[in-house]
């Protein structure tokens, strides 16, 4: 049975070893049993932390370990009596079998359990003792008394596990002093329990979770308890004798002191972890505000009323606004009339009621109304002497609950509305969305509602079945006309631009009386287009009247009979103005009413335009409240909760109207001059020419003056006319935005060289911009003099200490090696020496050429010395070796030797100021002293040995032998040579017999840099060598010089969190991931040791492995394992990244709060003097923590948990690697209340002591909180454990650096700074793309988007004043927004690009979004087409949402006219003109299609040689210039030259225009327009995970074709039709060569679109690789599709995927209307045939349908196969051979005996392949009805073909390319150019080199 056990025990404890061992490099798992602990069981009891305990204590006493064991076994046992949790038996079983085999013996004896309890007390005590438990327990009241304290980070870690440990036993004691002898040591522990619970705080308090601030008991390894600011915050929430008193029964958590939050938890029942949660966020908010009072700090800290009104001003300050919107009374009548105990009840109620709401945070009105109630109900709980329950919030069970009260029944509402927008897929207009439950709570109706809330309520009103519920005040119905109504006064100026242009060229610039007639007709128009506008706005209301408020509804019916009847009168009017002018005896009656009225109109709105929009004015507006005002205010202009105050400073103002001046000057310029009046000429001679006969059956034109020939003439004009306004913003914008950079000092350092040469004054810059007044304090007072020299030196003392940090951070990072980490350290500058040493790189090589002057030398010391001078830091390293040899060899000898050493260098130095070193010297001998002075640091700088110290004085004498015999001259040898004492001790031995090794740091420091100095022998021009550092340290010494607030201390910094959500992305490359290798033989690692060979090496050196270490000996070890796979995850975008990245925010404010109270004179006993002590420092640390916080939102890292996948344990690994990280994500577990139901809570942890998860607070929801967008509900559940008054939004995929968190303080004092009427409430931050060097495509994105987030932004943020929030980095302010809605908005589909509604929400609220640029953070971007070409149809797609949106009809509306042209442009008006530039071509080209069908071009030429060109030359070569991207290139080309010089910005744009940048732009257009113009036809917008890997890989053929053939291939092959017709039947004075010149731009279009998909493909065109890619299509082609079969696998299952967005019958009847255009081909071509002659008889082309007919009987009787009989298989062979034979004897036939010709058969294939796809589409777009006429089938097999022909088109060319070697290797070579330089071997990765990756 021994064996048994035995054999179990090994079995048990192998299972353990090698679940440890699957976590290696994951986490660090708590060792032995402890890490086996079920979660059901580690839940609800500390058996992990005991079990932890018992390894802890496992070797110092076994027996103790046993009773631990055997306690944790019994509470297993308690909890789970029947092993029914997931592992629960298993756990229990090794455990038991662990505690008899190997913990109940001692040397085989068996153990007495009576005495568990004796031993376990004696070891407790003995632990106590060993530990000093008391006597830390002792230091650490002293320390707080103090407010000081004296530990590092290293006893940190030790006391908390001794307290971890402690705490165990303490629980056991309890656990088994219940059996334990009453009068003995029962007494003794329950004595000892006692005295815990009541005075000592440390066990619980050390091991009690907290988030930042230890509130529930104090701490002694955390500092930030001692600050007065925090100690005041805390005193300023604590429970008075005032408050109501609490019952006797109500528990206090913790050890604290109740507070105001107990009692509106136990008056409102509010969860007790929300309470926790928001009590830290009030007392850091409130600890915050009053830090930044600057109020030095007191004996007795409190909170001074000036913060305590900040914070309730800016809390509260969105509910003021509700309240005074609404003409409702505040809960509070003046500031001044309440105390601050109640302003803090009034802010505490609302952050608890903000904390708890859930998804109704999107909701910011709603909560405003919530607090408004419960504000109510709080002022009477507060006069009563007892604290009692509020009737609202009582349950069923008598409890109180706020989330079951009030919360759950919003959030059902809300969820059963979600439910029925069909996962995205339902009708906008069909389900309320949060904007619209939101927006109930603007109107005064809103107190209908009642308190508590009436569930009849039309607020909480659940649809039912079909019918639904009512909007609010806005309905988004899918349709373009959004575009007109939200910008109507656009369209509406630039058709009266139009018209008038048109006028005036038509009148041949002729003005006069009857000209003014005819232009005023622009008031019809301006009448008709507004009334269009009110139209739609009242038809685009359907679904909203019955929820709408009345005032909104009554506007848009007086505001459409208004404008109804003012179109009818304006017309009438002019039509009898028209009249007057052909009557010439007319008084002109008519035309004096009309220039009236439309006078009188334009005055009335120019006053009201200017009360509404200009500032001046706009206060004058706002005082006016009689109601005749109010009223045309209202009727002019919608009056909303928010988007009032849309107005800027007057400054501002006229400088965007000055921009857009400018713009639309240029603008109409070029559209008179260039496109209108060129084409007056041309539209007069048709008008004027006589009915020509037409070639085809005319139907329309005959009768009406050629109306279609002038439409395809004016067509492509109008098109280029609408959208070339763009054209001209781009440029301008560009100049503009060129100029502001250089004002702002971007680019002046753009090199290393400029690095060198500036270096010197970079400390200066720095100290002015980035040093607090603290540190600038301490370096001035100890250099008292204030020359120059001792001010330089006290600007390098404050530099030093963040240059070399940064220094350091570029070799954490690899980026640098060992050597050129020292090389680019700059000493302290705080010893000594009182001159200023610079960094190595500087000095490198000058005192070697030095030497070479000084022994070439011929001329006096004074010419040496100004040859020296004119390089500054050639005489600087001159200076600085002169006196560190002098320090250097004063420490290192004594007696003689230290006398020999003074009197030479005091002969030298007398030498100097007589100027006569040349001849005391002799300067030839130097280079001999340096090599032997070389050779004695040599040895100096390593660690001291006896063989070493031997040499060191030998190198020492002979030193002196060269400096006494060689270097000096022969009088002063001769001196030496006979001084007595030297020679006594040089006989003797003694001199220089012994060497004083260095041992002070100072003069170590000085050994290393004087021996690099003398010894470095190259240019520092290439150090560092890393492209990456070279730019890093770039920008960032460029900043120093740019505009940015001064920094304030971190004490009095404005505090700051950065968020990141996170789903399922990668966090840490796996070691198998790394080794994986594609389908090329190409493994992650090995792809990223070729493009970064330099980082790799340093890597190695790193970690101490040689050059030549293989990847398997790197997984011997697992501490070099693990840092691979960290060094891979840092090249990649991985979240792994992200958090290091962040994380520099600490270690940057640690660092500058370190050294503010080093200044300050606080004194750190137990640190060095060294700033490398910050990392020690508890009160640096707690500083930091004060100031920022990093929360993660891993949304399903629950899930991940429990599922136990490899992303859990790596954000577990993060959490242990950094401390402050925190980590939110939702948790779900099944309902202990109702079966079936689930139960959510939002989770907060960190990780403990030991490595574990450690929970901070559960809040529980009131359900699935995914009811929108993804992303912006993971960040809304996490965002209230964010703390600060800033925040930060960062993706996964960005990065930080060091020198940038530096300057985050300075950004944030951006807030307090003036940037126009408002402060900021979002500021943009300026990105870095670090994927642009991974391939061509790469480069062209990280250039696109560069040029975008800078300079772009830069002019969006000024003058334009329209900047929004583009997506991440920005910094929002974080109270504005969270009184807001949030930090994006998250309802379904209409929100999917939920970040730009930030910036929308924040502008419609009276925010300010502003850009600066001397802070940047990394980004990453999508590197292959495939990558790219989904993100940018991601975007797209969300920006045709934005166009159905109320935000953007709210800014459109409510912008003044200007600010709404730059928002246009800038957001949704950028696709639209993208849209128009391929709308172009289709116009014009279905415009000459129809000139050469109908013959009109032919026709016209033969009457009139013209055809309006000139116009038409315009308006295309416009259009290719934005089609290739020319005009996207102009900002990049600017900002390259800005920040790269002219010569690099010409170089780069000539390189990306050869790497075919031009093919890329073209078919990104098509991306843009496919996506954008599908979404607001038929929805389908949808997040598109565009992967982020490494490895550049090849792309099948079919999975190209799958992604690019609707949204690209379909629509180049239209175009590709088109042009070919029109080059055959087309006509032109020029021939083929103007044909060409013509539709060049078309052509390339084509090319393009079908082939830039292969063309950057890697390995497109390598044979192997093309007929793999054959095959794999064929088989996905003819692959049968199925339930369950993905459209990667079957072309039928893709096939049917592909119709899946035409849902609506608005959708289905305009897709009909867009299929009708194929037919055009058949009915011009039939008549174009020789076959047909030239008639014209409509006969024909019934005819043409009857052959169409047996075309498709052919092909479907040849495409029949049957299933069973093979007798009729065979009968099927011979009809179809039959009849294939019969065709090809009739068409020959018909070749010889009638007119048909072969070009003939092929014309109708190129008729008939149109009409077969408009049938094809119609079939797709009516499909049900297809379906039920059982022709779905035959249907199929046609779209089959014609994909299949489609392909081949495509395929073909591809292939032949493949037969030719060299294009593979040109295309690789196009590809990665950019990796070429960086030292890819591109070619042999793309080849597999395994053989590479074997050695």
């Amino acid at each position: 049975m021994a064996r048994v056990y035995d054999n179990w025990d090994r079995l048990v404890r192998a299972t353990l070893k090698r679940e440890q061992l699957r976590h290696a490099g994951h986490e660090r798992k708590p060792s032995g049993l402890a890490g086996a602990v079920p979660p059901s069981l580690g839940r609800a009891t500390n058996i992990d932390a005991i079990l932890q305990a018992a390894d802890e204590i496992q070797s110092e006493d076994p027996n103790v370990a046993r009773i631990l064991c055997e306690q944790a076994y019994s509470m297993a046992q308690n909890l789970d009596p029947n092993s029914d949790g997931r592992g629960v038996l298993q756990f229990k079983t090794g455990l038991m079998s662990v505690i008899k085999q190997k913990l109940a013996k001692r040397d085989g004896a068996p153990i007495d359990r009576n005495r568990d309890i004796e031993r376990l007390w004696e070891f407790y005590q003995l632990y106590k003792r060993r530990h000093r438990v008391d006597d830390i327990q002792r230091e650490e009241q002293k320390w707080r008394e103090s407010g000081t304290f004296s530990s590092n980070v290293g006893e940190i870690l030790k006391m908390r596990k001794v307290f971890a440990t402690l705490r165990a036993l303490i629980e056991v004691l309890e656990a088994l002093s219940k059996d334990a002898d009453p009068e003995g040591v029962g007494r003794s522990i329950r004595e000892e329990l006692r005295r815990i619970k009541k005075a000592d705080a440390t066990l619980s308090a050390e091991l009690t979770p907290y988030n930042i601030v230890p509130l529930e008991a104090p701490s002694m390894t955390n500092a930030i308890g001692v600050f007065p600011e925090v100690r005041g915050a805390i005193h300023a929430i604590r429970y008075t004798e005032n408050f109501p008193r609490l019952p006797d029964d109500f528990e206090i958590s913790g050890q604290r002191d109740a507070d105001m939050f107990d009692l509106l938890e136990y008056v409102f029942g509010f969860q007790k972890d929300n309470v926790r949660n928001q009590r830290e966020h009030l007392v850091l908010t409130l600890a915050n505000a009053q830090s930044r009072l600057n109020i030095p700090g007191q004996n007795d800290p409190k909170v001074d009323e000036k913060a305590i009104n900040e914070v309730f001003l800016k809390v509260l300050e969105n509910y003021i606004k509700w309240c005074k919107y609404l003409g409702t009374r505040l809960v509070y009548n003046k500031l001044e009339a309440i105390n601050r105990d109640r302003k803090l009840f009034l802010v505490s109620l609302y952050f608890l009621i903000w904390g708890e709401a859930a998804n109704v945070r999107f909701l910011p009105e709603c909560i405003c109304y919530i607090f408004h109630n419960m504000a109510k109900e709080l002022d009477a709980k507060l006069d009563h002497p007892e604290a009692i329950h509020a009737d609202s919030y009582l349950t069923e069970g008598g409890s109180v609950s706020f989330l079951e009260q009030v919360i759950c029944p919003i959030y059902k509402a809300i969820s059963a509305e979600a439910d029925r927008n069909n996962n995205g897929k339902a009708a906008h207009s069909e389900w309320r969305n949060y904007d619209d439950f939101n927006e109930y709570f603007w109107s005064p109706a809103c107190f209908e509602l009642g308190w508590p809330m009436k569930s009849s309520s039309p607020f909480l009103m659940k649809p039912k079945g079909r019918k639904r519920t009512g909007k609010s005040s806005f309905v988004e119905h899918r349709t373009f006309l959004h575009l007109y109504r939200s910008f109507h006064r656009l369209w509406i100026f630039l058709a009266i631009m139009f018209q008038v242009l048109t006028i005036i060229a038509f009148r041949k610039e002729r003005l006069s009386v009857d000209t003014f007639k005819i232009l005023l007709s622009a008031g019809p128009t301006y009448a008709i287009m507004n009334f269009i506008e009110c139209f739609l706005d009242v038809m685009l209301m359907f679904g909203a009247y019955s929820m709408a408020r009345g005032m909104a509804i009554s506007r848009l019916i007086i505001r459409f009979f208004w404008w109804a009847l003012s179109s009818v009168f304006v017309v009438y009017v002019y039509v009898k103005v028209l009249q007057e002018r052909y009557n010439r005896n007319s008084n002109d009656l008519y035309f004096r009413i009309y220039v009236l009225a439309l006078g009188s109109y334009a005055a009335v709105r120019l006053f009201f335009g200017l009360l509404v929009k200009i500032p001046a004015c706009h206060t004058l507006s706002e005082m006016s409240d009689q109601s005749f005002f109010q009223f045309f205010k209202w009727i002019y202009q919608e009056r909303y909760f928010v988007g009032r105050g849309l107005f800027e400073k007057i400054s501002d103002y006229c400088r965007y109207v000055m921009f857009w001046v400018v713009v639309l000057a240029s603008k109409f310029a070029f559209a008179y001059f260039l496109q209108i009046k060129p084409l007056v000429k041309p539209t007069n001679t048709i008008i004027d020419l006589r009915p020509f006969p037409y070639s085809w059956h005319d139907l329309i034109s005959k009768s009406n003056n050629h109306a279609l020939t002038l439409v395809s003439l004016w067509a492509p004009v109008i098109a280029i006319y609408l959208m070339d306004i763009h054209i001209w913003y781009t440029v301008l914008s560009a100049i503009i935005g060129g100029v502001m950079g250089a004002k702002a000092r971007l680019g002046e350092i753009r090199s290393i060289e400029m690095v060198h040469k500036r270096f010197e004054s970079f400390p200066e810059a720095f100290a002015k911009n980035l040093a607090s007044p603290a540190v600038k304090r301490a370096p001035f007072d100890r250099h008292a003099s204030q020359d120059s020299q001792d001010m330089n030196k006290a600007y390098a003392a404050m530099f030093s200490p963040f240059w070399n940090e940064i220094i350091k951070s570029l070799r954490e990072e690899d980026y640098i090696s060992n050597r050129e980490m020292d090389l680019l350290s700059i000493p302290s500058n705080t010893g000594s020496l009182r001159l200023v040493q610079w960094p190595l790189f500087l000095l490198c090589s000058k005192i070697l050429v030095a030497i070479d002057l000084a022994m070439e030398c011929k001329e006096t010391q004074e010419d040496l010395w100004s040859q020296i001078c004119e390089d500054e830091y050639m005489a600087y390293a001159v200076q600085e070796c002169y006196y560190s040899v002098e320090k250097i060899l004063n420490s290192v000898v004594d007696g003689e030797g230290r006398r020999w050493v003074e009197r030479i260098f005091r002969e030298i130095s007398n030498s100097i100021q007589e100027g006569s070193l040349v001849i005391t010297l002799n300067l030839k001998k130097l280079q001999l002293v340096v090599s032997r002075f070389t050779a004695l640091t040599g040895l100096l700088i390593r660690n001291e040995t006896p063989d070493l110290a031997k040499g060191a004085a030998k190198a020492m004498f002979d030193f002196y032998e060269v400096v006494t015999h060689d270097l000096l001259s022969h009088d002063l040898r001769e001196q030496f040579d006979t001084w007595g004492i030297l020679a006594r001790a040089r006989n003797e031995g003694r001199l220089f017999s012994r060497i004083e090794w260095p041992r002070d740091p100072e003069i170590k420091e000085q050994v290393k840099r004087l021996h690099l100095l003398l010894s470095v022998k190259d240019a520092a021009a290439n150090i560092p060598k890393n492209l990456e550092a070279r730019r890093r340290l770039e920008f960032f010494t460029n900043s120093l010089f740019m505009d940015m607030p001064p920094a304030k201390p971190v004490s009095e910094m404005i505090p700051f969190c950065v968020f990141t959500p996170y789903y399922s992305e990668t966090v840490l490359y796996s070691s198998s991931e790394l080794r994986v290798e594609n389908e090329d033989g190409i493994s992650i690692l090995f792809y990223l040791q070729k493009i970064y060979p330099d980082e790799w090496e340093n890597f190695l050196e790193r970690i101490g492995r040689a050059d030549s270490t293989g990847d398997a000996d790197l997984q011997e070890s697992s501490t070099d394992a693990l840092e691979l796979r960290f060094w891979v995850s840092y090249r990649g975008q991985t979240l792994a990244r992200t958090v290091r990245g962040m994380m520099y925010y600490r270690r940057a404010l640690m660092l500058q709060s370190f050294l503010e109270r080093r200044g300050l004179g606080v004194d750190d006993n137990s640190l060095t003097n060294s700033p490398r002590g910050f990392e020690l420092s508890l009160e640096a640390r707690a500083q930091a923590d004060l100031k920022f916080t990093y929360v993660v939102s891993c949304q399903i890292y629950g899930q991940q948990k429990q599922r136990k996948t490899p992303e859990a344990a790596d954000i577990a690994l993060l959490l242990q690697r950094n401390e402050a990280l925190r980590v939110a994500f939702i948790h779900s577990e099944d309902s202990t209340a109702v079966e079936g139901k689930k139960e959510f809570y939002s989770k907060l942890v960190k990780a403990d002591i030991h490595g574990k998860d450690q929970e901070i607070y559960s809040i529980k929801l009131p359900g699935d909180p995914k009811l929108g967008e993804g992303k912006p509900e993971n960040q809304n559940h996490a965002i209230i454990f964010t703390r600060g008054e800033a925040i930060q939004t960062i993706d996964m995929n960005q990065d930080n650096y060091l020198e940038e968190a530096i300057k985050m303080r300075n950004l944030l004092e951006e807030f307090h700074g003036k940037h126009g009427i408002r402060p900021p409430t979002i500021l943009g931050v300026r990105e870095h793309v670090f994927t642009g060097s991974v391939s061509s495509l790469a480069w062209f994105m990280s250039n696109q988007e560069t040029s975008f987030v800078t300079l772009g932004q830069r002019v969006l943020a000024y003058p334009l004043k329209v900047r929004m929030h583009y997506g991440h980095p920005d910094v929002f302010d974080r109270i504005f927004h969270i009184t807001r809605g949030g930090i994006s908005k998250a309802s379904r589909v209409i929100n999917i690009s939920e970040d730009i509604y930030a910036g929308f929400n924040s502008t419609l609220r009276q925010g300010n979004v502003t850009h600066h640029e001397y802070i940047q953070v990394g980004k990453g971007r999508d590197v292959g087409l495939n990558q790219i070409a989904l993100f940018e149809g991601k975007v797209a797609g969300g920006n045709g949402e934005q166009v159905l949106s109320r935000d953007v009809y709210r800014l459109g509306q409510l912008f003044d006219f200007f600010r709404m042209l730059s928002y246009y442009f800038t957001t949704v008006g950028f696709y639209v003109c993208t849209m128009m530039t391929v709308l172009t071509v289709y116009v014009f080209l279905y415009g000459r299609v129809y000139l050469a069908f109908s013959g009109a071009d032919r026709a016209i030429a033969r009457v009139a040689r013209l055809s309006g060109n000139t116009a038409l030359d315009a308006a295309l070569n416009a259009q290719f210039l934005v089609q290739i991207g020319v005009f996207t290139a102009v900002p990049m080309v600017m900002g390259f030259i800005l920040e790269l010089g002219l010569l690099k910005a010409i170089f780069s744009f000539i390189t990306m225009q050869f790497q075919l940048c031009s093919v890329f732009f073209t078919f990104s257009l098509g991306t843009r327009t496919h996506y954008f113009g599908r979404t607001i036809l038929h929805g389908g917008a949808k997040y598109r995970a565009t992967g982020r890997g490494f490895v550049v890989r090849h792309i099948k053929f079919a999975e190209n074709y799958r992604l690019y053939s609707r949204s690209h291939f379909v629509k180049a092959l239209e175009v590709a039709l088109l042009l070919i017709v029109y080059i055959a039947y087309g006509y032109t004075d020029g021939g083929a060569v103007s044909f060409v010149l013509l539709t060049v731009s078309s052509w390339f279009l084509v090319i393009s679109w079908l082939f830039a998909p292969y063309i950057f493909n890697p390995s497109g065109f390598e044979w192997q690789k093309t007929v793999e890619d054959f095959e794999d299509w064929i088989n996905w082609l003819m692959y049968k599709g199925g339930v369950g079969v993905k459209g990667d696998n079957s072309w039928e299952s893709w096939w049917d995927e592909e119709q899946m967005h035409i849902q609506t019958l608005r959708g289905r009847i305009l897709e009909s209307i867009l299929s009708l255009r194929f037919f055009m081909f058949q009915y011009g071509i039939v008549y174009k045939l020789n076959l047909t002659g030239k008639s014209t008889s409509l006969a024909l082309y019934g005819y043409s349908w009857i052959v169409l007919a047996a075309v498709v009987m052919l092909f479907k009787l040849f495409w029949f196969s049957p299933k069973k009989s093979s007798n009729m298989l065979l009968a099927l062979r011979f009809l179809q051979g039959l009849v294939a034979l019969t065709v090809i004897v009739l068409i020959g036939l018909a070749i010889g005996l009638t007119p048909l010709s072969v070009p003939d058969l092929f014309a109708s294939v190129l008729a008939f392949i149109p009409t077969g796809w408009a049938f094809l589409c119609l079939a797709i777009t009516w499909r049900r009805l297809i379906r039920s006429l059982g022709l779905w089938e035959t249907v199929r097999e046609f779209a089959r073909i014609y994909d299949a022909g489609m392909g081949m088109i495509i395929f073909a060319p591809v292939a032949f390319l493949s037969w030719f070697p060299f294009i593979s290797m040109f295309q690789s070579r196009l590809l990665f150019n950019q990796a070429f330089s960086r030292g890819l071997e591109i070619s042999l990765i793309l080849a597999g080199n395994r053989a590479n990756v074997e050695t």
